[in-house]
């Protein structure tokens, strides 16, 4: 494997919050420059096997950690204000801008995976992406899901989140495996999102008065599995639609055909699953031109 410098950097929000990332800088020509954009209540270290996988193929990236998670969190969870329209409003913003100092004079491609690629059009600078590669995104919407699915995503989102929020002053996520505890407000909008339609769209015209959605021009390829739940056909395809203009394709995953066990929502970013990682190489390598 080519040597990969990694180093730690604070990215600084437009609003003066700080976030904790990381660059990888492969040794030798950079192809190009990736964001990696987490999972609800997911650190960055999450991504640091595919990250490094990326930089020994030529790219350079940068993982971060959305405020109120990981080595982001300030003060007790219990009193953070974030919300999921701030992770995209101010964090993504700011580690697109960081990904440009980083990596200035070259080609620019966000790596979502759910929350990562759902909040992309809030981000006013995210039209100087070049593509965008998405993993697991979709609007999870809880009507669009299979019933037995229906039934447990609406006791985690309609009965946990508020009793956890009330008792607890935040969700204990991490109690049904998922990633890390979750600010109250970051659940709250994720219960509301998920409730409605085109997920971040019910707010638009609410809390969001401004957004870049339909400016999006640039390819877009999105990814689910078939054994994921969540980001099922039809919720990739209501997400999508609130990015109209996108160049965009779909590729559903089968894990059987790759020889693994599962991929579900999560395991795309395993290393036991880095036999679909060049997948995701082939679509940088096609849309790297400057």
């Amino acid at each position: 494997m080519p040597f990969i410098v990694c180093r730690e950097i604070t990215v600084h929000c437009e609003d003066k919050y700080r976030l904790s990332a990381t660059v990888y800088l492969p040794k030798g020509t950079l192809k190009g420059a990736v964001l990696i954009g987490p999972a609800t209540g997911i650190k960055r270290q999450f991504y640091t096997a595919f990250a490094e996988f990326l930089a020994a193929n030529g790219y350079g990236v940068l993982t971060y950690d959305n405020r109120g998670i990981g080595q982001s969190l300030q003060g007790d969870i219990s009193d953070h204000d974030a919300t999921l329209q701030s992770w995209g409003q101010f964090d993504q913003q700011a580690a697109i801008a960081a990904l440009i100092s980083e990596f200035p004079d070259s080609n620019y491609h966000l790596i979502g995976h759910s929350a990562g690629g759902q909040l992309v059009g809030l981000a006013s600078n995210a039209l100087k992406l070049h593509s965008m590669f998405n993993i697991a995104s979709s609007s999870g919407r809880l009507l669009n899901m299979k019933l037995r699915d229906q039934v447990k995503s609406h006791f985690f989102m309609n009965v946990f989140i508020p009793f956890s929020n009330l008792i607890f002053g935040h969700t204990k996520s991490q109690w049904f495996g998922m990633g890390e505890p979750l600010p109250s407000a970051v659940s709250k909008q994720w219960r509301t999102w998920c409730n409605g339609k085109g997920y971040v769209k019910t707010a638009f015209g609410k809390t969001i008065d401004k957004h870049y959605f339909s400016e999006l021009t640039f390819p877009a390829m999105w990814v689910n599995a078939v054994d994921d739940f969540i980001a099922n056909d039809k919720n990739v395809r209501d997400m999508m639609s609130v990015s109209p203009n996108t160049k965009a394709e779909t590729l559903t995953l089968n894990p059987k055909e790759f020889g693994l066990k599962e991929i579900g929502h999560m395991k795309f970013f395993s290393r036991r699953s880095e036999v679909l990682w060049q997948i995701c190489l082939d679509w940088l390598a096609k849309h790297s031109e400057q």
